[in-house]
């Protein structure tokens, strides 16, 4: 029987390349449910392409226009609750979760209470609300399966040895496009700059994370959570060609590695599959070509968000929840214009350290907390420039 998928954030980097993959597996995979936030247009060609019995919009409006353009092709659930609904009302194997943001929560939420597989391409899932995702998901037997391409590749790795066996967890970065910016150049980064990632490509949010280095400290936070391991055993490297996704290194000395081509399609493919491996369109990386590859420690002086990260791994409770989202408001308002490249982990930094955690929080806790943490930030930069005035 061919395996029942539903995709949060079908219009997105990560929704686009998982339809590429179940396109070119059409034999096994079948999409019985699609959501994304407001790009219609996009969504009415993807029901088209692949036929689901559901889809979803969080924008109403763009929901109407998405209804009348399908006139009664697939059902069109509407509103803040339409994801959570279409994953509770529609019949699956796999759940997807690409949507970027806390507003996934919900909707991953409900995949774990069904015991479902959720493929999570969504970090701010564990990010936010790491306790509460991995424990449903021990209550109910539901799977988690990574689809970042670094605990993807954790994730591939640990099947050589136990996790006892576990002596170190090393996550790989491409150091961004300001790995060799001195601190006065990245003063000065535009959004272009920001934008220009050397190797991945990726949407507006995640490649920002990326040049701030705040994706690896959310990276650090899910690791955590995923293979319920001290933060302590988490290291970053910097990779600047992104051949070695990630490394695990076992008692032995052993370290095992899994390498590939930057292309998303491999990781989304091996969660789509698993057990399974299949050839699909991912690109193939050309051993013989490769002449070297390089490491390097981060800088933590030029990119203070990793150490953030490892402070709100340690921390728990609400911290990350509000990490989470006073990086979130700070990204919005950097790509409007309203704050530079650097004041965004200045933001998220004071927020932290303004927040009262809270240890053993419910998701109410968790969703008032990003709430709390995304006022916070315009209060701080408002309150950075009155003392600049």
């Amino acid at each position: 029987m061919k395996r029942r998928v539903i995709i949060l954030g079908s219009t997105g980097s990560i929704g686009t390349s998982a339809l590429d993959v179940v396109a070119a597996l059409a034999d096994e995979l079948d999409v019985v449910g699609l959501a994304a936030n407001s790009s219609w247009q996009t969504l009415a060609e993807q029901v088209r392409q692949f036929a689901p019995q559901r889809v979803a919009m969080a924008d109403p409006a763009s929901a109407a226009r998405l209804r009348s353009e399908l006139d009664g092709t697939a059902e069109v659930l509407e509103g803040d609750d339409a994801l959570s609904d279409l994953v509770e009302r529609t019949d699956c194997d796999f759940v997807l979760s690409a949507v970027v943001g806390a507003a996934a929560l919900p909707a991953t939420a409900a995949a774990l209470r069904l015991g479902r597989t959720v493929g999570l391409a969504n970090k701010e899932s564990l990010v936010v609300a790491g306790s509460i995702m991995m424990n449903l998901a021990r209550k109910t037997g539901a799977r988690v399966i990574p689809v970042d391409s670094e605990h993807s590749a954790i994730f591939q790795a640990m099947h050589a040895g136990r996790a006892e066996e576990l002596e170190r967890i090393y996550l790989t970065a491409s150091g961004g496009p300001f790995r060799t910016w001195s601190a006065e150049q990245i003063a000065q980064a535009t959004l272009q700059d920001a934008l220009n990632h050397p190797t991945w490509n990726m949407g507006p949010k995640i490649t920002i994370d990326s040049a701030t280095m705040m994706n690896k400290a959310l990276e650090v936070i899910e690791a955590k959570w995923l293979f319920d391991v001290s933060p302590d055993l988490i290291e970053v490297v910097i990779h600047p060609e992104s051949i070695i996704h990630s490394m695990a290194e076992f008692c032995d000395g052993s370290i095992v590695a899994q390498l590939g081509s930057p292309d998303m399609r491999t990781p989304i493919q091996y969660a789509l599959t698993y057990p399974a491996r299949r050839a699909g369109p991912s690109r193939r990386l050309d051993i013989k070509s490769l002449r070297r590859m390089n490491f390097e420690p981060p800088d933590p002086e030029r990119f203070p968000a990793l150490e953030l990260g490892y402070q709100v791994a340690r921390t728990g409770g609400t911290s990350g929840a509000v990490f989470n989202a006073a990086n979130e408001a700070a990204v919005q308002m950097f790509r409007g214009g309203e704050i530079r490249f650097v004041d965004i982990v200045d933001a998220v930094s004071q927020v932290l350290s303004d927040h009262d955690v809270t240890r053993e929080p419910t998701l109410e806790d968790l969703m008032q907390a990003d709430a709390w943490a995304r006022a916070q930030v315009e209060h701080t930069i408002l309150g950075h420039r009155s003392g600049r005035a």
